[in-house]
């Protein structure tokens, strides 16, 4: 397998680039759309240097076996991931093998939709403040890192430029109306419920997790990434403990490697150690490898 690590595709790929995110960089084939997935790297809004071998390739991957496991639960927006389906739109296919999506063109609707297992990350802090998260109240003296006794559905408002903001289902509502706002409750609570239980089976805890979903011809379909480490919270389920701060299973190397620098956060940081670069390659293969294999 290759080490070499992808940064971007503008040069690969003959097609208008539409928009180039921290990660995924969206091309306009006409009919459909291609995403490819970089192996940039990014924690506390920067994107960091150098990028990480592997790792767009085990996105990519997992996402297509991911919406391949769903499919019956929710229709998805993946066409193909075969990179020699594009022909001469792409000067190397052995550089982007693994790592492209050719999808349908959905209308994007503008809501993260986040169901959480467990009490922890952001909503742990929320909790700390007020007692409840995205306006949903929760029994006092909950633990870090509880189990709830049924997951919940946190919804965001999708921002393009800042962050996503934490809102209420009643404002989710007001925003793309009752019946759609109760479909994607509903589907984003079966599709978490389907994948807890296939992660319990290889030894995994699926935290919490977020999906994007859009519209074509008024139908409602999956679109963007599922249940990989970039948006999906896992933990070994050796590691799981209460009030303490759980190792996930994704880019911590790289997080931990920042917060114990001296780097202030308001600059662009130095680039990463080569053995935080290889521990966090590791991560990324080992997920894929339990969660596939």
């Amino acid at each position: 397998m290759s080490v070499r690590a992808i940064s971007s595709a503008v040069d690969l790929v003959k097609a208008p680039l539409l928009y180039k995110g921290k990660v995924r960089e969206l091309y306009d084939l006409g009919e459909h759309y291609l995403i490819v997935v970089t192996d940039r790297i990014s924690a506390f809004d920067y994107v960091l240097e150098p990028a990480v071998p592997e790792k767009g390739n085990v996105l990519n991957r997992l996402a297509a076996f991911w919406f391949e496991q769903t499919a019956a639960i929710e229709p998805n927006h993946v066409v193909h991931t075969d990179v020699e389906k594009l022909g001469d739109l792409v000067t190397d296919p052995s550089l982007l093998k693994d790592r492209i999506m050719v999808t349908k063109k959905a209308e994007r609707i503008d809501i993260e939709c986040v169901v959480r297992g467990y009490i922890t990350g952001g909503g742990w802090r929320q909790y700390q403040q007020s007692g409840s998260i995205n306006g949903i109240t929760l029994p006092q003296g909950m633990k870090k890192n509880e189990r709830f006794a049924a997951p919940i559905f946190t919804p965001a408002a999708k921002n393009d430029v800042g962050h996503d903001e934490d809102i209420s289902f009643d404002r989710m509502k007001e925003l793309v109306g009752e019946e759609l706002a109760h479909e994607l409750q509903v589907k984003s609570l079966q599709l978490y419920t389907f994948a807890h239980a296939y992660c319990e089976q290889r030894g995994i805890i699926l935290a919490d997790c977020k999906f994007e979903f859009g519209l074509i011809d008024g139908k409602v379909i999956l679109i963007d990434e599922l249940f990989t480490p970039d948006s999906a919270r896992f933990w070994a389920k050796e590691n799981y403990a209460l009030n303490i701060e759980i190792d996930s299973m994704d880019k911590e190397p790289v997080r931990t490697y920042l917060a114990n620098s001296d780097w202030d956060k308001n600059s662009v940081p130095d680039p990463l150690p080569a053995e935080v670069v290889a521990e966090t390659t590791r991560r990324y293969q080992d997920i894929y490898r339990r969660l596939t294999e």
